[in-house]
């Protein structure tokens, strides 16, 4: 995995807003559990990557440090050799003197060399550290906030059931509602109040029967008064004489 590619990756989790993807989530508490293991996974790949970066930093700080030590090295060189060539030049040994300056020579052109390795070294050493640094600030993030995600993961997910629970109350109250003439409650009282309503009918109706039928004896004893009157007028006698 490139250097590239895992410090995007860790941008871009670390600016992820986590609050609307729990928004935007059909279920929270597995949408949190899946927010932990991406954060899980991508912090384990970004240390891996990390780890490999920081590395191949620590090589080139050591080629860089061995090139400085050697550059050092080889001009110590040449300041041994030029001050012995100085030596025997003086004592008039100019040919050994002669000698000794060219090995001076050569050891100021390998301490060049090695300082120039060094030098050129300095731009990859600086841009690789200012890369690792952003990579360890970006894998501070997102430790932070998979620690968030896990101490918050309790308290989201109570929440998200407490909400839940309180709408199924609500839904249950809403159907129970007695002033709801839609709810299952009101239909079964509309119910009853029809039944009632039915019986007083035929209390109604039988009452009417009732008085119907002593309306039809009083009508009927009438008719048989008349009757015996009648009889005994026919027989010469009066009302008055029947009583007695």
């Amino acid at each position: 995995m490139s250097k590239q590619s895992i410090l995007g990756r860790i941008t871009t989790l670390v600016r992820a807003n986590v609050n609307s993807m729990l928004d935007s989530a059909e279920d929270p508490e597995k949408m949190i559990d899946q927010l932990i293991r991406d954060f899980s996974t991508n912090i384990s790949d970004a240390e891996t990557a990390i780890a490999e970066t920081i590395g191949n930093l620590r090589l080139l700080e050591q080629d860089y440090d061995e090139d400085v030590r050697t550059a050092r090295e080889w001009e110590r060189k040449a300041i041994a050799a030029s001050s012995k060539a100085d030596e025997l030049r003086s004592a008039g040994n100019s040919v050994d003197a002669d000698k000794f300056d060219n090995l001076a020579k050569v050891a100021l052109q390998r301490q060049i060399t090695e300082e120039n390795e060094a030098r050129a070294a300095e731009p990859t050493i600086a841009a690789q550290r200012e890369v690792t640094a952003k990579l360890k600030d970006g894998l501070n993030g997102m430790r932070v906030k998979l620690q968030q995600l896990q101490t918050k993961r309790s308290e989201l997910v109570a929440r998200a059931k407490t909400a839940e629970a309180q709408n199924r109350v609500a839904d249950a109250v809403k159907s129970i509602d007695v002033l709801d003439p839609t709810s299952d409650l009101g239909r079964f009282e509309d119910k009853i109040r029809r039944q009632e309503a039915l019986a007083r009918g035929k209390q109604e109706i039988a009452a009417s029967t009732l008085d119907s039928q002593f309306n039809e004896l009083e009508n009927f004893e009438a008719v048989t008064e008349v009757e015996a009157r009648l009889a005994a007028l026919k027989a010469g006698r009066t009302p008055q004489a029947l009583e007695q």
